[in-house]
């Protein structure tokens, strides 16, 4: 959340939704809210013992170990982990961000901390866990650091030398995209942005995004199979004089075809409950691998400074990155107002969230959308802006600083895409 991390443990909600679509509303017409989501249930995760897992900062120096799993990022806490009295502990810690289904029912689940790739049980357990190349390990002071400068909300001023890694993923920059083939047969990943040696963290450079494509046929023994770069749009920020130039980073990637895939790029900073309420860049675009350079070779992953372009995020010389194509805007004020919604503006629930950070599919005529109409939902995460939160089962209460109140927010876009479209 906005004010330091928590021993929150990661969790998988289940909903059901009910959608009615709306072709009649005009701007001076608008529809109410088409769009309900009931809650279900809640899937609790744990580690392969059975401990829970924990949404903490993980330990700059130290992991946890399991039997025939790497190393994993944990955090070590005092108290209960809330600042609050308790026998403290050590637990597996995830930022949990991209989520996928399998097909016997256990979940594939993306993390920016390893950044890993886990797989848990349809129980909740962990099975499997895969960590990238030496290349993505976050590093500092020579050995691998799992800590993203993100310290417990009961330690807000625990510092961490250097702040940034030397190399690997950058801070809260991990594995934010996650999506998988029809088959089950192959799991896609892309970082948030640059590696920190291919010309992260800092704005404009960081703009070079690698994606890792795996075998899970063997879902106990995960290959990287190719990885390719995805080169982010840039956007102009009209707040910032020194840095007016920032890169859109990715929130989410879609699998369409072998080649091609949807991706949510999007500016950070602005909307509901920001200091800033009009958005530069919130997209759901299209990138295409089926030109771009295999990257995945021993040159540019088995060293911790592996790198594919310099310093200021120009590609290495022989080194193609996906072609890369905008598609669909969010913020279309003459759209969004048939809607009651609206991109920039005063605070209220009228302005669309800051994050969103979500794409799913779902053909038009409820079946295979060989027509290639589909309806394209995405849903924002409120980063536990709330002013009436609770957590660790109701025991500890929680309220933001910035005195807002914000509820999830849900778009969805009616879309035509290329007949033989297979989305996941």
């Amino acid at each position: 959340n906005t004010q330091g991390t928590l021993n929150y443990q990661n969790r998988i909600h289940t909903f059901s939704i009910s959608f009615t679509p709306n072709t009649k509303a005009t701007v001076s017409s608008p529809s109410p809210p088409n769009l309900s989501l009931i809650y279900q249930s809640t899937l609790l995760l744990t580690d392969p013992k059975g401990n829970p897992t924990t949404g903490l900062e993980a330990d700059p120096t130290s992991g946890l170990s399991f039997n025939n799993l790497p190393l994993l990022p944990a955090a070590t806490f005092v108290g209960n982990g809330f600042g609050e009295p308790g026998p403290g502990g050590k637990s597996v810690s995830i930022d949990a961000e991209g989520l996928v289904l399998a097909r016997d029912g256990s979940y594939w689940i993306s993390d920016e901390y390893g950044p890993y790739i886990y797989r848990f049980s349809r129980s909740g357990k962990l099975l499997t866990a895969i960590q990238p190349p030496r290349a993505f390990l976050p590093t500092r002071n020579g050995s691998i650091s799992f800590s993203a400068d993100s310290p417990p909300i009961y330690d807000p001023d625990r510092t961490l030398i250097p702040t940034d890694p030397e190399s690997g993923r950058s801070n809260n920059q991990g594995l934010e995209g996650l999506t998988a083939s029809p088959d089950g047969k192959t799991l896609y990943a892309l970082t948030q942005s640059a590696l920190i040696q291919d010309g992260g963290p800092d704005n404009p450079f960081r703009r070079q995004s690698r994606l890792l494509q795996y075998s899970i046929q063997n879902p106990n023994k995960p290959t990287l199979e190719k990885e390719y770069v995805v080169t982010l749009p840039v956007y102009t920020d009209p707040t910032s004089e020194n840095t007016p130039k920032k890169v859109a980073a990715q929130s989410e990637i879609h699998y369409l075809t072998p080649t091609q895939f949807l991706i949510l790029s999007r500016d950070s900073g602005f909307g509901r409950g920001q200091d800033e309420s009009e958005s530069q860049y919130r997209h759901i675009d299209i990138f295409d691998i089926s030109s771009a350079t295999n990257i995945a070779s021993p040159d540019f992953n088995n060293a911790p400074d592996g790198s594919i372009a310099s310093s200021e995020g120009e590609l290495d010389a022989g080194i193609t990155a996906a072609t890369y194509c905008s598609f669909l805007d969010f913020n279309v004020n003459s759209e969004l107002a048939k809607f009651g919604l609206r991109n920039g503006g005063s605070q209220d629930a009228g302005l669309l969230n800051e994050k969103w950070e979500s794409i799913a599919l779902v053909p038009v005529d409820g079946k295979r959308g060989k027509d290639g109409e589909f309806f394209v939902f995405s849903v924002s995460d409120n980063d536990f802006i709330t002013q009436d939160g609770f957590l660790n089962g109701g025991k500890y209460r929680y309220s933001d600083e910035s005195g807002f109140d914000l509820d999830n927010q849900a778009l969805v876009f009616k879309v035509k895409l290329p007949k033989g479209v297979d989305p996941s």
